[in-house]
């Protein structure tokens, strides 16, 4: 398969296989906020010493009142997508719903160990049926949200028999009122964080599991003694303590998420869906279009799964979004 298909922010792959596009390319495959949490120092201490407990607390507790999360049911990770891999390790399940399509990585994981799967846009009707439910709130890559209401009816169904809903949140810095975070602990309930794609900082590796204690306590045991960097833990602490920063990048990324929508409603795409950090679109011809932006070097998602849906990320910029409605404008 190629290496797009599998996820976004393959630019390497892109350079090798469109060597003509013009420099520099637009990614616009990932979804990650294109204007990063900019307090970024590291202290020598952070990367010349192994990170200490109260490196990690300080991170922890700073998250937990950001996303206003019991600070003792968080477990800090190297990113949401390790702690995707670990799930069929901590949460056994023979039968599981997961919400189709929604990002990627949840399906292989258990569908490598043989576990019985059932893919449907409506996870949540199969409560009485699976021991464990997987959905992504808000989701990737439609934008779809599950009202809070709802979820919680399902995870009390599925925890009374002992199973699990499990709630990824990689986008959930976006929209606060739809998280679960203030949950976490519950009975039934697996929540998963992503750092990187609100602060922009997806190289850090950061990201969290929220659980009930016992399940925080299996985690740590397969993460080990020094589960995440002394530079991630420094300046996650930072970011997630930086209230203003936040506040003022929710409405910095809705206005951008506007002008995006408009070069799409002006182009021939259809708008059908997305968040403040992507919109998903339907076309004729997708992987079509897809190549046509990428000899333009632009650079937007597209899924193995249809050939009729892209997702395009953030422009930075007045530039970015001009490049990016003059390529899709050669189609009329």
């Amino acid at each position: 398969m190629s290496e797009d298909l599998l996820h976004g922010g393959a630019l390497d792959h892109m350079r090798a296989r469109f060597p003509d596009a013009p420099e520099p390319w637009l990614d616009l495959s990932t979804g990650i906020n294109p204007w990063p949490y900019p307090n970024t120092d590291i202290s020598l201490a952070a990367l010349a010493r192994l990170p200490t407990e109260a490196d990690y607390r300080a991170c922890q507790s700073a998250m937990a009142t950001a996303i206003k999360a019991p600070e003792d049911t968080i477990v800090l990770a190297p990113g949401s997508e390790l702690l995707i891999r670990l799930l069929p390790e901590i949460i056994d399940a023979r039968r599981i719903a997961i919400l189709s399509p929604t990002y990627g990585d949840h399906y292989p994981v258990w569908h490598n160990i043989g576990t019985n799967i059932l893919q449907t846009r409506s996870p949540l009707d199969a409560v009485e049926t699976s021991e464990v439910i997987i959905i992504c709130n808000p989701n990737n890559p439609d934008g779809h949200v599950f009202p809070i209401d709802i979820l919680n009816q399902a995870r009390e169904r599925l925890a009374a028999r002992g199973g699990w809903l499990v709630v990824d949140e990689a986008y959930g810095d976006l929209y606060a009122e739809q998280s679960l975070a203030a949950q976490g602990g519950s009975d039934g309930l697996l929540i998963l964080r992503s750092f990187g794609k609100f602060f922009g900082l997806a190289g850090l590796r950061l990201g969290g599991l929220i659980a009930p204690a016992g399940l925080c306590d299996v985690v740590k045991h397969h993460l080990g003694t020094w589960p995440v960097s002394g530079a991630a833990l420094e300046i996650g602490a930072r970011a997630y303590a930086d209230a203003a920063w936040q506040t003022n990048t929710r409405k910095k990324l809705a206005d951008a998420s506007v002008r995006l929508k408009t070069v799409i409603e002006t182009s021939s795409l259809k708008l059908i869906g997305g968040t403040h950090l992507f919109q998903y679109v339907e076309t004729d011809c997708a992987h079509a279009l897809w190549e046509h932006l990428a000899r333009h070097g632009i650079y937007v998602r597209r899924f193995d799964w249809s050939d009729k849906h892209l997702r395009i990320g953030l422009t930075a910029n007045a530039e970015e979004e001009a490049r990016l409605a003059a390529a899709l404008n050669l189609l009329k």
